[in-house]
């Protein structure tokens, strides 16, 4: 087949995962894959749909993505992923431009949906969410990276009244302990160093398969994984966890020291706008035995400001708690009203000029947390994964346990002459506000 398919991934590493196993179906039918859209015949943009600033992100790409079939070789363009579940009626009426649809729930017929798109059909395969990863374990990805995203389980049983997510992916499905086993002892013998276990909801996995969440049973499963060094955990839900889950997370000798337990606010009036489980109290207890039991953990936690009913005091006591605190990483978001979802039939919206103000005030103070945190890390040596060359300086980049793939900060390495993905012992000499630098040791 002479076809060229590139697939464009925007979003979380959720849909990366999703684009991989499509990469793969493309690749066992004979098509070519190609990492540049200007020299495809079919490219595929795997959407996000969750907020505002996605979904606009999703719409400029497809409009661009649109305009090779003018100036370049495309011949047809396809849309996957939330946007298609969640706008599919808008998409059909106003952009001709695309050639054919795939949701959530049907990417795994992707080869199919390119051979209709080429036939001159327009496919729309957009049902229930209900694909099952049980049986994944081949993917195909262009990164080479040391990391890779492991999806445990697709969808969501909560119920926070600011997300659509349960209405574009689902309610939870988990995969069983073997075959996320199975997956994982793949990519160990591929020479991948690190596996992010990836879930809307990690603290639930299981429930539907098993009756309880058996996250920690599957991380004694991992240990034994041969080739694997790093498992490290998204997202940890603060309702359910329990000492159980702690005590799975202290005794393993893979696990890293990082939580990113979003918790989105700290007032107890908002938490309860938002149908989010636990309160303050609750919080500062679970986060005081989180550290006593695991000391050198870096905890990271999302935020949102503008929250509607967020009053200025609301807002301030936030601010206090994030000082007290001191999250090792934070992420703010101001709040996105989406349409079709509680909290944006709340009568007290926040206005866009001061959700920025708040985000604006709120990082600040964590850059200065951030400032303090790292500082302590000075003088110690610690493992680093490395996975990028700088040529021009000379210089390896890495990360620590402590910072997560793209989305936290990084390691510039000196002293260093091996090969990538590789993780190696690095004595840190300076800190920055959100990034490091240090020597390898030893190597």
């Amino acid at each position: 087949m002479s076809e060229k398919v590139a697939i464009i991934t925007l979003g979380c590493e959720k849909n990366l995962v999703d684009s991989e196993i499509m990469s793969d179906l493309i690749d066992k039918r004979g098509y070519q894959l190609v990492e540049r859209p200007e020299e495809a015949t079919v490219v595929i943009v795997n959407t996000c749909g969750f907020i505002d600033a996605a979904k606009e992100e999703s719409i400029d790409t497809i409009l661009e993505v649109a305009n090779l079939k003018k100036h370049g070789q495309l011949k047809s363009l396809l849309v996957a992923g939330c946007l298609t579940q969640r706008y599919k009626e808008v998409l059909i009426q106003e952009m001709p431009e695309i050639d054919g649809l795939v949701g959530t729930g049907d990417f795994d017929k992707i080869t199919q949906i390119i051979e209709e798109s080429l036939a001159g059909k327009k496919p729309i395969y957009i049902g229930n969410p209900i694909f099952s990863y049980e049986n994944v374990t081949r993917r195909k990805s262009n990164r080479r990276a040391p990391t890779v995203f492991v999806k445990i389980a697709e969808g969501c049983d909560n119920d926070c009244t600011f997300c659509i997510i349960p209405s574009l992916r689902g309610n939870l499905r988990s995969r069983t302990i073997e075959s996320i086993v199975r997956e994982v002892a793949e990519h160990g013998k591929a020479g991948v160093k690190e596996i992010c276990l990836i879930a809307q909801d990690l603290t639930n996995y299981g429930m539907d398969l098993y009756g309880k969440p058996s996250l920690p049973k599957l991380l004694y499963a991992l240990e034994s994984v041969e080739g694997i060094e790093w498992i490290r955990l998204h997202y940890i839900y603060p309702g359910a966890f329990n000492d159980e889950l702690l005590d799975a997370m202290v005794k393993s000798s893979k696990v890293v020291p990082y939580i990113d337990m979003p918790l989105q606010h700290s007032e107890d009036s908002i938490l309860r706008r938002m149908r989010r489980p636990g309160r303050q109290t609750d919080i500062r207890q679970l986060i005081g035995k989180i550290r006593d039991r695991l000391p050198d953990v870096a905890i990271r936690t999302s935020i949102i400001v503008g929250f509607p009913g967020e009053t200025e005091d609301d807002f301030n006591r936030l601010v206090e708690f994030i000082k007290e605190i001191k999250f090792d990483r934070l992420g703010v978001f101001t709040y996105s009203q989406e349409e079709g979802t509680p909290a944006a039939r709340i009568k007290e919206q926040v206005d866009e000029e001061t959700k920025e103000r708040r985000a604006n005030q709120l990082m600040e103070v964590q850059r200065l947390i951030n400032q303090e945190r790292n500082s302590r890390l000075v003088g110690r040596e610690i493992p680093v994964l490395i996975e990028k060359y700088d040529g021009r300086n000379h210089i390896f980049i890495g990360r620590t346990a402590y910072d997560a793939p793209e989305i936290d900060g990084e390691i510039y390495v000196s002293n260093y002459e091996g090969e990538l993905g590789q993780i190696i012992p690095v004595r840190v000499t300076h800190s920055f506000d959100f990034d490091l630098a240090g020597e390898a040791v030893n190597v």
